[in-house]
């Protein structure tokens, strides 16, 4: 295995990421920074699986999946965590999420769903740490089912405003989005006033939340999956006793 390669939006956040398979994501989602040429992790054949050290984890929570999906492999994948201490999973595919042995989150409308549906999980499996919701300016009536469908649970919502490399936005949606660069690369992005006007709607709802803050993409300004990992594990606790 290479050497261990940090994702840069991580750092200095408390987080650390790991994937354990090789190969592609099973999701295909169009323009996935993860397997589209542009990832932190290039040449991909070369540096895949990476997986961080048990003393590079000591201390930081392990984000599994940051590229790829934890229900891919699924038993390498819940094998490959359970050496770390703390740690949580990601995936896309909302199959037998309770049976996972730590906190989790469900990307909602992954791949095709995006600006179409989003998974409605009958029950809420008591280690979903969040569901993400990946929004854009033509998906916000899409956004707002999800957001009152699991807000009424009692779920965070994190929204993931999504960036295009390729010019595929809209014609009349053009006008909200700015090319500009995001941590290693060029995209087009929402402009501010825009993410702003969508996290306003919100604003006295306390289960949702933006992805970043402030126009800031580093994890190291949010903290939403810090926050959530530890709410999660006093709920599983609390749930045990």
């Amino acid at each position: 295995m290479s050497e261990y390669i940090w994702n840069p939006k991580v750092k200095g956040s408390g987080i650390i990421t790991c994937i354990p398979q090789r190969g592609l994501c099973p999701n295909n989602c169009s323009d996935c920074f993860f397997q589209s040429g542009r990832s932190y992790l290039e040449p991909l054949k070369d540096n895949l699986p990476q997986i961080p050290s048990l003393e590079l984890a000591k201390g930081r929570v392990v984000r599994i999946n940051d590229g790829n999906d934890s229900n891919n492999q699924r038993l390498l994948v819940m094998k490959t965590a359970d050496q770390f201490n703390d740690y949580f999973f990601n995936t896309a595919i909302p199959e037998n999420l309770e049976d996972f042995i730590a906190p989790i989150v469900l990307t909602l409308n992954p791949g095709d769903m995006t600006d179409k549906s989003f998974h409605k999980l009958n029950l809420i499996p008591k280690n979903l740490m969040f569901v993400r919701f990946r929004a854009n300016m033509w998906n916000i009536g899409l956004l707002y089912e999800a957001v009152a469908y699991y807000s009424s649970q009692k779920v965070p919502i994190v929204i993931t405003f999504m960036a295009y490399y390729t010019e595929t936005m809209p014609e009349e949606d053009k006008q909200y989005y700015e090319w500009k660069k995001r941590t290693l690369n060029s995209y087009w992005v929402l402009k501010k006033e825009a993410v702003n006007s969508i996290i306003d709607t919100y604003k006295e709802n306390p289960y949702v939340y933006s992805c970043g803050v402030k126009g800031q993409h580093a994890c190291n300004f949010c903290g939403n999956c810090i926050r959530e990992y530890y709410n999660t594990k006093e709920r599983l606790k609390e749930a045990s006793c």
